[in-house]
């Protein structure tokens, strides 16, 4: 599967739920602030998705964990959350085995039956719209946050880190 497939399964999905949502073609950025700024959002509107892999006793789980970009996520908080002991980033080879995109590319969306999608309730709570790359770097989709919470159905784990 390629980017342009990610993102065309996106959209159709997005389409067939009615969601209000634009598309955003933009030169690569690296960093969340970067994109933000091209974007013109809020750095805390952007949905961070992290494929983490989360063990423990007898558990073993991938976990698409998607928090604002402004927050930090506490993966040990995350892992004990769902059942494990410890989590940690999961490898290049594995992200992409698993979403078929690149880290800084992946929607806030499971398409692979063994990765779970966890959100942080704080993703909900400070804006009316998130955005996100669609599977590529140069690509971004701006989406209502009802919509997402709604189409998405995202386990809700607070996981991101208090100072």
């Amino acid at each position: 599967m390629s980017s342009n497939e990610i993102f065309n399964r996106l959209t159709a999905l997005l389409d067939n739920h009615h969601a209000s949502y634009r598309v955003m073609e933009h030169p690569t950025a690296g960093r969340s602030e970067e994109v933000a700024k091209i974007r013109g959002t809020q750095l805390g509107q952007g949905a961070k998705g992290l494929v983490c892999h989360v063990k423990g006793e007898r558990f073993r789980q991938y976990v698409l964990a998607v928090l604002p970009a402004d927050q930090q996520a506490d993966l040990s908080s995350l892992a004990k959350q769902i059942g494990g002991n410890r989590a940690s980033l999961a490898s290049p080879k594995e992200v992409f085995e698993l979403t078929q995109c690149v880290f800084g590319a992946i929607p806030p969306f499971s398409f692979h039956p063994d990765l779970k999608l966890v959100a942080d309730p704080l993703l909900f709570e400070r804006f009316d719209e998130l955005a996100f790359n669609a599977g590529s770097l140069e690509r971004s989709v701006i989406l209502n946050t009802q919509d997402y919470h709604r189409i998405a159905q995202p386990e809700l784990v607070s996981f991101h880190r208090v100072e």
